[in-house]
């Protein structure tokens, strides 16, 4: 894992090397420059995770298992569904029309690609090096030759509508022609680095040569829709010293809300110029690769309106609109930010892609302010909502990571829009880069994690070995060497969690404020702790041999959310150091969702008892029960377990919540047993989310998400249907039915007509309509039919020409 002197050898490279040598860090280049470079960089340098060896039993399992597992199979789904066959039929090497859903599946590749490189560093794989050197032959054989690459367009026999008639023509809509390539760039400069081959590096060079033609003052002017492009420009230029793709980088983002560039729009944050900007809004992906493209090239341009921008964006986040398990992105409409305190549970978008931007951008806050919260933030992101996107055999993924469930969500293996698993995939292998970082003779230990690392400062190297027990336990122990006394200060993070503070706003704080004491020895002799004002403790001295140890307090934390987070009034979460705790239905199979906490609880904790040893922790709750005349009920206490939030699911679905109720009125009660209740439900369509038309959570309007509601979307101009078969035969004469209708901006709108059929024998048959109402919007709309004894019911729902439908709530009566 040491970097590549043996690449410094080769004469047939005509690209500076020395710009590389630190590169091996997936996305912060700015390291190891020779003396004399006086090219502006980060105040704070990462140590690239080529320069750490893990030694930890927490994340290198997981790593390894992204190498053996994660990575093969994202290989695979990409042969299977079509993407590589795509790139051997654009360059001629098959025949056929373009084989795969969207125009932007390239990126998947592109992705498996930096993924791969990765993993190069920790593990020599000779079978894994040829296969990506197979897979850069097809990419380059596809590339056109003026350095156009995108293979819907180069094959040419079935272009996708959002691909435009004509090149670039629909990269502000959906094309994705500039970030397929922004991926292309990350994937090269990350393969160079690995395996010192140009192949991938010449074809990227080759696309942002064309870009650089194309795109500019002067030129054409168009946004990127989906950012990304801009990350891999500099990137490239971080390595080739190439200035046009720096400045391309900086065209992209300064055109967003220029007068007359594009449609300005909010959800790909194109509304107004970059710099004036200061609220989270629109699609959480692109936003957090626009910040994060953004710190980049306010390091290297020194353009500190940048940094003034994407830091009021990130109190704007942190304050506001970021969730527990560190995730960005509250809303499946549109995978969008909210308002601010929107955050919902169950209808959580939480993106693992854009978790995973959320690390890339809080790690470059860090480099250009050197302040712990930024880690804060990442750490949370990275145990939670990160991993959660993989299971933990690797081969099955989330999308969405909710924080809470009524059984509908189900880790997949694979998606029709798969950015998410290759996303984790360049994540794990890199994180290592996390750990460690320093500037002039400051050492910073970010992350306490078991690993060992050669630091270079001013007058000496220093060697640490960093023996961790987290994120289970506190204790850390830290061991320097050096080769002679080297003068050095070290800087230790202090995680928030341990100074009774969940993140780094007001937006969460923990019920159960007790009086957590940090200790810390330096060569047995207990030192005095004293946390600056940016979240470190720092130790300064003539580093020799010398041992440091730390303990920091795990204990439970009770977390509340502020009063205008509404979802959260009465409930509570649960978490122990960086680990955010659920409750699952396998633990507790009287029911989740229908629990709340008795008064006052305590909680314990049972060490090595779930999957990777990971401790459980227990108390006791109570579950409320719905009746059919409207009262409620209430259990006796029953034991409760709680499992680490990112290994839940990893038994099939069930409920789950992360926020426990701490009274009845906060509880959903378990359902009524109704006739639409005790129904066997299905439908045209089959998803987890069947059993949401049913489940007694009534929304507030047709267009919000704080219950579930099940969909046809992307079906239009059809007839789709529901059926009821009921527990009993039973006479009904009535059936209310609440839409669901995300417009303007969503694919649902309410149907164009409805009607109820019930069964007769073998037959549905039409009941006899007394009255009916109208599809409508944000009510029930109620049909009332002359009764009828029936096994069964189904409805017909007529869908619109141009959009789906979808059902929160179905009532019969």
């Amino acid at each position: 894992m040491k970097l590549f002197s043996h690449l410094l050898k080769k004469k047939s490279f005509h690209i500076d090397f020395q710009w590389g040598l630190g590169l091996l860090f997936w996305g912060i280049l700015f390291l190891n420059h020779s003396p004399a470079q006086t090219t502006p960089q980060y105040p704070v340098q990462p140590i690239p995770f080529s320069q750490v060896d893990l030694m930890d039993d927490f994340w290198l399992p997981k790593i390894k298992t992204n190498h053996e597992v994660t990575i093969p199979i994202a290989i695979e789904q990409s042969q299977s569904t079509g993407r590589l066959d795509n790139f051997r039929i654009a360059g001629g090497l098959q025949e056929g029309k373009f084989c795969s859903v969207y125009p932007f599946d390239d990126s998947d590749v592109f992705k498996i690609l930096e993924a791969s490189s990765y993993s190069l560093q920790t593990y020599k794989d000779e079978t894994l090096e040829q296969k990506l050197d197979s897979l850069i032959y097809i990419i380059a054989a596809s590339q056109e030759e003026d350095g156009y690459l995108y293979t819907n367009r180069t094959i040419g026999k079935n272009v996708h509508e959002w691909a435009g008639e004509q090149r670039w023509e629909l990269v502000h809509e959906l094309s994705h022609e500039l970030y397929n390539l922004g991926h292309l760039y990350e994937a090269a400069v990350a393969h160079f680095l690995s395996t010192g081959k140009r192949s991938l590096l010449d074809v990227a060079i080759k696309s942002a040569n064309l870009v650089c033609e194309v795109f500019g003052p002067g030129k054409m002017q168009n946004v990127p829709g989906h950012q990304e492009i801009e990350i891999g420009l500099v990137k490239l230029y971080l390595v080739t010293k190439d200035v046009r793709y720096l400045d391309r980088a900086k065209f992209f983002l300064d055109i967003r809300g220029k007068e007359g560039v594009g449609n300005p729009k909010e959800y790909d944050q194109s509304h107004l110029p970059v710099t004036q900007q200061t609220k989270a809004v629109g699609h959480a992906v692109r936003g957090a690769y626009m910040w994060t493209a953004m710190a980049d090239i306010a390091a290297i341009t020194g353009d500190d309106s940048y940094f003034k921008a994407i830091n009021h964006i990130w109190e704007d986040v942190v304050g506001g609109k970021y969730y527990i398990n560190g995730g960005i992105g509250a809303s499946n409409q549109g995978e969008a930010f909210g308002s601010s305190f929107e955050l919902p549970n169950m209808s959580a978008y939480c993106e693992t892609c854009a978790a995973v931007g959320n690390a890339f951008w809080n790690y470059r806050m860090f480099l250009m302010t050197g302040k712990a919260q930024f880690i804060d933030v990442l750490e949370r992101s990275m145990y939670n909502n990160v991993i959660s996107g993989v299971s933990i055999s690797g081969d099955r993924f989330f999308y969405p990571n909710p924080l809470a469930s009524a059984g509908q969500h189900e880790r997949q293996a694979w998606f029709g829009c798969a950015c998410c698993p290759p996303n984790v995939a360049r994540f794990l292998p890199s994180m290592p880069g996390y750990i460690y970082a320093k500037k002039g003779n400051d050492l910073y230990v970010n992350l306490y994690i078991s690993s060992k690392t050669s630091i270079q400062v001013e007058n000496g190297s220093l060697e640490l070995q960093q023996t961790s027990g987290f994120p289970y336990e506190g204790n850390v122990q830290i061991e320097v060497k050096a080769e002679k006394a080297t003068k050095a200060q070290l800087k230790l993070r202090v995680p928030g969690y341990t100074q009774h503070r969940p993140v780094p706003s007001a937006l969460y704080s923990y019920k159960n404020q007790k009086n957590q004491v940090i200790t810390l020895s330096l060569n047995g002799k207990k030192q005095k702790v004293k946390v600056d004002s940016d979240g470190y403790i720092k130790l300064q001295r003539k580093w020799k041999n010398d041992m440091i140890k730390i303990h920091f307090p795990f204990e439970v934390n009770v977390v509340e959310a502020r009063k205008e987070v509404k979802m959260n009034r009465g409930k509570v979460a649960i978490e122990r150091g960086p680990i955010l705790y659920c409750a699952e239905e396998k633990d507790n199979p009287e029911g989740i969702l229908s629990a709340f906490l008795q008064k006052d609880q305590a909680f314990a904790i049972a060490p090595n008892q779930h999957f990777e040893g990971a401790p459980i922790i227990q108390g006791k709750v109570q579950t409320v029960a719905q009746q059919l005349d409207g009262s409620t009920t209430i259990s006796e206490a029953q034991n409760l377990k709680l499992i680490p939030y990112h290994l839940w699911n990893n038994r099939g679905p069930g409920e789950m919540s992360v926020w426990l109720a701490t009274e009845p009125s906060a509880a959903k009660a378990k359902p009524a047993p109704t006739i639409a209740y005790t129904s066997e439900v299905s439908a045209s369509k089959t998803t987890k989310a069947l059993r949401t038309m049913v489940d007694q959570d009534f929304p507030d309007s047709s267009n919000q998400f704080k219950a579930m509601y099940y969909h046809w979307w992307p079906q239009n101009n059809s007839v789709e249907w529901v059926q009821f078969d009921f527990a009993q035969s039973s006479e009904i004469s009535e059936v209310q039915v609440y839409w669901f209708d995300d417009g303007p901006h969503g694919g649902c709108r309410i149907p164009v007509d409805w009607k109820v059929l019930y069964q007769d024998g073998q037959d549905f048959r039409p009941v006899t309509v007394l009255d009916k109402d109208q599809p409508s919007k944000d009510n029930f709309n109620r049909l009332r039919f002359k009764p009828v004894q029936a096994q069964a019911l189904k409805l017909e729902i007529q869908l619109s020409q141009q959009f789906s439908t979808g059902i929160y709530e179905v009532i019969i009566k």
